[in-house]
């Protein structure tokens, strides 16, 4: 035993201790030129790499440049309190009051407190000055760590674009296109690991909402971890959030081959493991999207274009879009769901009704159509399929 410990000491020298600090030095230098030069690229790199941004000091720096919310601060701007309520205030109130259970665990009992009273002003800001969006259960989770990581004059205009630009799907009237996306997740699983997929497949991707939902900020418990994931998060397309999370899956192999009772997989399946090697994970995530990019996924096809999947594809591109463009694509996706809701529902009447239909056709096309042996056969075989 005194071996060992001689030899933890030894590796523990003061050279080493040295060396680590040039290495974060190094790095903290590396970010601030890349946030003055605002290189999305280096960003993007920095975000992937071993311990992403480092502190929130520096992310601070970068997310709203990642976000395209840098230009912008409202440090004494309280006009959103003068705007009418938003109709989904009632269940903010209910969540805020559930609020920072797991970090910080620092604070005492009127610290927290006061952070729930900034975390309302927060959400309700957001919710008011873009009425259209549609609040949704796991939203003051996310906005729990933009909260803590940055200054109060950066937070509303980043949570803003955050909102619009990146998980408008999920503020939309139906979480319709947010299970959309959940279908690329087979799509991967099926690309890597068909042994894994096929014991999968028995489920539908669900299990999966509660972590892409809210950015995995409802299941992460170490404040830490969950900043670090949003670098990587925030500096990545939207649809990063799906790699991460079939990382994660793929990486729990062997438990989940383990389970055959559906019911049990899927509650393994919606918890995430308690210690997430995320410098692991994220780099492996990268490297999945390089191999397997969403174009190459059957599903993303049927992902509207309109989708934040879509329209972030190119992270410089988002952050020159205006909140103005997010509501435009928001509006766009309300309508291709009104028609297809609209479509099915006729669909659904159409095929209900489909004898009486079929039999109008009938009579209608036997009226201009001479009745030939030929036609009498067609009528019949219709008649039949009316039938069935």
């Amino acid at each position: 035993m005194a071996a060992v410990k001689n030899s933890r000491h030894a590796e523990e020298t003061p050279a080493d201790a040295v060396s680590h600090v040039s290495v974060i030095k190094s790095k903290e230098d590396r970010i601030i030129d890349a946030c003055k030069r605002k290189d999305i690229d280096e960003l993007r790199d920095i975000a992937i790499a071993s311990g992403g941004f480092l502190s929130d000091h520096l992310r601070s720096r970068a997310w709203p440049i990642l976000l395209g919310s840098d230009a912008d601060t409202t440090p004494d701007d309280e006009s959103w309190r003068h705007l009418p309520r938003h109709r989904d205030e009632d269940q903010v109130k209910l969540d805020v009051d559930r609020s920072f259970v797991y970090y910080p665990n620092d604070n005492t009992q009127a610290q927290l407190e006061e952070k729930k009273s900034e975390l309302s002003d927060l959400i309700t800001q957001v919710l008011r000055e873009q009425p259209y969006l549609c609040y949704f259960q796991g939203y003051h989770d996310i906005c729990q760590v933009l909260l803590l990581a940055l200054p109060p004059s950066l937070r509303g205009i980043a949570m803003s674009r955050l909102s619009v630009l990146r998980i408008r799907d999920f503020m939309l009237p139906t979480l319709a296109p947010a299970i959309a996306q959940l279908h690329l997740i087979p799509d991967l699983l099926g690309a890597v690991d068909a042994e894994l997929w096929h014991h999968l497949s028995r489920n539908e991707p669900f299990f999966a909402l509660a972590d892409t939902l809210t950015m995995f900020a409802h299941n992460v418990q170490r404040y830490s971890d969950i900043a670090r994931l949003f670098d990587a998060l925030i500096a990545r397309e939207q649809v990063f959030c799906l790699y991460v999370f079939t990382r994660i899956v793929l990486r729990r192999r062997a438990e989940l081959l383990s389970h055959e009772e559906p019911d049990m997989l899927h509650f393994a399946l919606s918890k995430l493991p308690p210690n997430l090697d995320l410098d692991a994970v994220i780099p492996e995530a990268a490297r999945l999207f390089e191999t397997h990019p969403p174009e190459s996924l059957r599903a993303w096809r049927y992902i509207s274009a309109a989708s934040v999947l879509k329209t972030t594809r190119d992270v410089g591109a988002l952050t020159r879009q205006s909140l103005r463009d997010g509501q435009v694509f928001f509006e766009k996706q309300v309508r291709e769901m009104w028609w297809d809701e609209h479509r099915q529902k006729v669909t659904k009447v159409a095929w209900a009704n489909r004898t009486l239909l079929l039999t109008i056709l009938v009579g209608v096309s036997a009226i201009y159509l001479r009745k030939t042996s030929t036609w009498a056969g067609l009528v019949t075989w219709i008649s039949r399929l009316g039938g069935g």
